[in-house]
């Protein structure tokens, strides 16, 4: 006899749509969305699933576009479940990846830890953080990571060292597969009082500085070597260039904003038109930051027209 599963004690939902989970408030329906209570009733759901059912990981979605037709497939949504924090020995800290990055920078503060500052102007989960190497203000993700702990798609967990990886600005790759849970990662001693007021003066000037309020993904390409997206962008006469919806952002270049009523396609077409005239002018390619996921409208009517016949 095989042991039976456990009840699960998450929440599902069908053709979910995205637009509700994503900063940029644009994206279709997920085929399924579940979010789980908690790391034990992930693995329970996950063990459940066909074997090829295709996954995709969402934190707070601050750094994806999902296409209009929406995600074929399980979202899971491990915000609220993957929310471990505690310190450890070393001036360490045991992080869930569904801690926000500002959670993070704060508990780090409170326990005068110094080094934590740069995640305050991370606008998303640490599970994101880890899986781009997200930075701000000089500092990155990966260069605090000790250690991760990654599931498989079946609920499997296994612990990597950071030798594991190899992690550049903005890109990681590992040996093994699996999605990020959990991170241990090492900061210096400080003073509690000091980090607080540096993120307070770094928050400030982000705000000046970028279209804080505004639904969008945070920057939208990788700054190239030795160069700003920003200032290519705005050079190449693109500052407040609109498409559909979408606009380029009149305060800093590198944000593209929903104004309202933009469309993934609208953004998504804007993301290239940017990339084509900063081709022309400048020579340089610019890469996205941004992930484009999911399937274009067209994809889900014709989904849709096979499920009906």
């Amino acid at each position: 006899m095989t042991a039976s599963r456990p009840p699960l004690r998450g929440e599902l939902r069908i053709n979910e749509i995205m637009a509700r989970h994503t900063s940029w408030r644009i994206g279709g329906p997920a085929d399924r969305w579940y979010r789980p209570a908690d790391l034990d009733d992930l693995v329970s759901f996950l063990s459940g699933l066909q074997r090829d059912e295709p996954l995709f990981w969402l934190g707070l979605g601050s750094n994806i576009l999902v296409r209009d037709g929406g995600i074929r497939g399980t979202v899971i949504a491990y915000t609220g479940a993957l929310n471990t924090l505690c310190t450890l020995p070393g001036h360490r800290v045991r992080s869930g990846a569904g801690v926000t990055c500002a959670k993070l920078s704060r508990f780090c503060a409170g326990h005068d830890l110094a080094g934590g500052e740069f995640l305050a102007g991370i606008p998303g989960a640490l599970g994101g953080a880890l899986a781009m190497n997200a930075g701000a203000w000089g500092d990155d993700t990966w260069s605090h990571v000790e250690q991760v702990t990654i599931m498989d798609r079946h609920g499997g967990l296994q612990v990597c060292n950071r030798q594991d990886y190899e992690v550049g600005y903005r890109q990681v790759q590992g040996r093994r597969e699996g999605w990020f849970v959990e991170a241990v990662l090492a900061f210096a001693p400080g003073v509690g009082a000091d980090s607080r007021e540096r993120v307070r003066a770094l928050l400030a000037q982000r705000n000046q500085t970028q279209p804080i309020g505004l639904p969008s993904c945070g920057s939208v390409f990788r700054n190239p070597p030795g160069d700003h997206a920003a200032r290519l962008i705005e050079g190449a006469g693109l500052k407040g260039v609109t498409m559909g919806g979408a606009q380029v952002s009149k305060k800093h270049a590198n944000f593209i904003i929903n104004t309202g009523s933009a469309r993934a396609a609208d953004v998504e077409a804007l993301i290239q038109r940017v990339q084509d005239q900063v081709q022309a002018r400048y020579g340089v390619s610019l890469v996205t930051e941004v992930r484009i996921v999911g399937e274009p409208p067209q994809e889900l009517e014709s989904i849709l027209s096979k499920s009906a016949q």
